[in-house]
C-alpha cells in the first residue's frame, strides 16, 4: 500500500506529484462517500479509454478527487498524449473524453489534454502547472503510472 501525506490545512495535498497507480489512487481517494466512489468509477473508466489509444503519455489528476472533500462534484484530468496520437483515429466512446464539454456532460469530467510538443517548457513544465490552483495558491496531484 502506498503512503500518501497528510493533507495541508486547507485540505490538498502538499505540493508535488505524487506517482501512483489507479488502484493506489483509487484506494486511497475513491473511499468513504458514495459520491467519492462514483467518482473513482469515472476515473477507472476515463483512465482506460485513454489508455486504450495507445498514445496516452502521462495522466494527472487535480481538483476535489485528490482533496480531503468529503463529496467532489467530478474529476479532473490533464492528459499529455504522445506526438502521434491522431484524435479522428480515435473511434466510439474514447473520442468523448477529448472532447471537454462532452467529457462533462457525458463522464463529470473536467478533462484536458495536449500532445508533448505542445507542452511550453517540457513535460514537467506542463505538469507543474496543474498544480496552481484558481487563487494563484499551489496544491499537490497525482500522476497515475501504469504498472497497475
Amino acid at each position: 500500500m502506498k503512503d500518501w501525506p497528510d493533507f495541508n490545512d486547507t485540505g490538498d495535498l502538499p505540493v508535488g506529484i505524487y506517482q501512483a497507480t489507479l488502484s493506489e489512487a483509487i484506494e486511497h481517494f475513491g473511499r468513504g462517500t458514495l459520491q467519492r466512489q462514483l467518482v473513482a468509477r469515472r476515473l477507472k473508466r476515463i483512465y482506460n479509454l485513454a489508455r486504450g489509444t495507445g498514445h496516452l503519455g502521462r495522466f494527472i489528476v487535480f481538483g476535489s478527487f485528490v482533496t480531503a472533500k468529503a463529496a467532489p462534484n467530478d474529476v479532473d484530468v490533464f492528459m499529455l498524449m504522445d506526438d502521434m496520437f491522431d484524435l479522428s483515429e480515435v473511434k466510439s466512446e474514447a473520442a468523448t473524453i477529448f472532447h471537454n464539454r462532452a467529457a462533462q456532460n457525458w463522464l463529470g469530467a473536467s478533462i484536458f489534454w495536449i500532445r508533448t510538443m505542445a507542452a511550453s517548457g517540457g513535460e514537467e513544465e506542463a505538469l507543474k502547472s496543474w498544480q496552481v490552483k484558481r487563487d494563484g495558491s499551489r496544491r499537490g496531484i497525482v500522476e497515475v503510472i501504469s504498472n497497475d
